[in-house]
């Protein structure tokens, strides 16, 4: 399994659930600590103040769910499927996501800070106003996605391929150019300051 940020392990499960079927339900409210699920399916799922806390997830799919105001604190995600889900002002801090399909995830608002997305598959995956501190997207496939307005500070960006991704109005300054794929990367006028400063520029005004 790839490390977490910071390289914190884990968390112990207590209890295990084999393939449950959560197929199209509404599952407002619902309530888990500490569990594992294994062939879990979510797919089509809605709901929202879901909250799953020190979880894991293996094999299993949760595409295109729709969850708002929800909690995935310190979750980990094993070969999972995300595929065209949308979670709206979510909470998934220190969550991790290992050898998972996140390809056209749609994430606005909430917090994903310290959440482990090495090597992931977001391609054409959208995050608009989102809080990223210290994410990990080494490797991070982001090709045609977009970072919005994302807080993404002290994240790490060691591989990533941006190419043709709109990081329009996010906050790079950890983001080394020479040290992932930029071709035809969509960014604003003061995030191209931030590059070039990056880049060794003395960057002043006219």
């Amino acid at each position: 399994m790839v490390d977490r940020v910071n390289g914190r392990p884990p968390a112990p499960t207590d209890t295990r659930m084999d393939r449950v079927e959560w197929y199209e339900e509404d599952l407002t409210g619902a309530e888990h600590e500490r569990v594992l699920f294994e062939g879990l399916d979510m797919t089509d799922a809605t709901g929202t103040r879901l909250r799953f806390i020190d979880c894991t997830f293996r094999n299993s799919h949760f595409d295109r769910m729709q969850l708002g105001a929800s909690l995935f604190e310190n979750c980990t995600f094993i070969r999972c499927t995300l595929v065209g889900a949308v979670l709206t002002d979510c909470k998934l801090v220190g969550a991790l996501f290992d050898k998972c399909e996140l390809e056209r995830l749609e994430v606005i608002g909430g917090d994903w800070s310290f959440v482990g997305l090495p090597g992931a598959q977001l391609r054409k995956a959208r995050f608009t106003g989102v809080r990223m501190r210290e994410t990990d997207l080494v490797g991070a496939d982001l090709r045609e996605g977009a970072l919005l307005r994302c807080d993404l500070t002290s994240a790490l960006w060691a591989r990533a391929d941006l190419r043709k991704c709109d990081l329009r109005g996010s906050e790079l300054s950890s983001l080394d150019p020479l040290g992932a794929q930029l071709g035809h990367a969509v960014i604003d006028w003061t995030q191209a300051a931030t590059v070039a400063a990056n880049l060794g520029f003395d960057v002043r005004p006219d």
